[in-house]
């Protein structure tokens, strides 16, 4: 069933998009998964790893990321069950550390430096704002575009005046800009930025090599050489055979799990941001 006034192939595009960042987004989820990268680990070594997670919350946690094909549970034997990163589980951490780059460039500076884990937790919950991916898609397509005539192509079933709540979120979160009332929306510099994030959660989430983002039609680099083959939506999505290197616009930190996982898992992390944007 489409969900935008999109084609087809774009509509399939933004709905994986929107699906993988619900995978990750979750809270804790990003911090289990980079908790498990490594040799896999029992449940009890894995509970140690992030203590301040009770047992009855560590649990479901890591069903669903089972279920979302992120992490892999092998029983060896009824009492030695391990946990590890699937294929899929390790082809997406090259995107992490694209999301720090982003970050520390564009979200509201902290009065103190924050741990890469916290930039991420961060980023992505204004990613997964309602309808945030689509509205993303579309101005970076088409550059200026009327609430009226973006609420068309976003939400076609809804009245268009629907659009307006999640606009004024994504301008408030700084990611959208507007000269004011009745003027077209476009990208901010910061939205305009998440172009190498978007463009690699989009190959990953078709089962393509994350190199592939620079072919994307929208994200992708426009200098980059047309793509070997076209962005299908109807074909599967295969786990990746082999980690492949993830792109960056610039050159970006060679950023390490142990730094994106650098807090003292002992002490219980902060909450996630409010409902009002990056204002920390």
């Amino acid at each position: 069933m489409a969900i935008t006034a999109l084609p087809p192939d774009t509509d399939a595009d933004i709905a994986r998009v929107t699906e993988a960042l619900a995978m990750i987004t979750p809270r804790w989820n990003v911090r289990i998964l980079l908790a498990l990268s490594g040799p896999p680990l029992r449940y009890s070594e894995l509970a140690a790893k992030v203590s301040w997670l009770q047992s009855g919350q560590l649990h479901p946690k890591l069903k669903a990321l089972c279920d979302a094909g992120l992490v892999e549970r092998t029983e060896h034997t009824s009492r030695h069950v391990t946990y590890g990163h699937t294929n899929r589980g390790v082809a997406l951490l090259p995107v992490l550390p694209m999301i720090v780059t982003w970050a520390e460039e564009h979200l509201e500076k902290a009065d103190r430096p924050l741990p890469a884990i916290d930039q991420i937790e961060d980023s992505l919950t204004l990613l997964t704002r309602r309808h945030a991916a689509a509205i993303l898609w579309v101005l970076k397509s088409r550059q200026e575009v009327s609430g009226r005539a973006l609420a068309r192509i976003v939400m076609p079933s809804s009245d268009w005046s629907n659009i307006y709540p999640p606009l004024r979120q994504l301008v408030a979160d700084g990611l959208v800009d507007t000269k004011g009332t009745s003027r077209p929306y476009r990208l901010s510099a910061a939205g305009d930025g998440l172009s190498p994030v978007l463009g690699t959660l989009s190959a990953w989430s078709a089962g393509q090599p994350l190199d592939q983002a620079s072919q994307h039609p929208v994200w992708g680099n426009p200098q980059a050489k047309p793509a070997q083959r076209p962005w299908g939506s109807s074909q599967s999505r295969p786990a990746p055979a082999a980690l492949p290197p993830a792109r960056t616009p610039q050159s970006s930190p060679a950023w390490h799990n142990r730094d994106l996982f650098s807090h003292a898992t002992t002490a219980r992390p902060k909450a996630a941001i409010p409902a009002g944007g990056p204002r920390r």
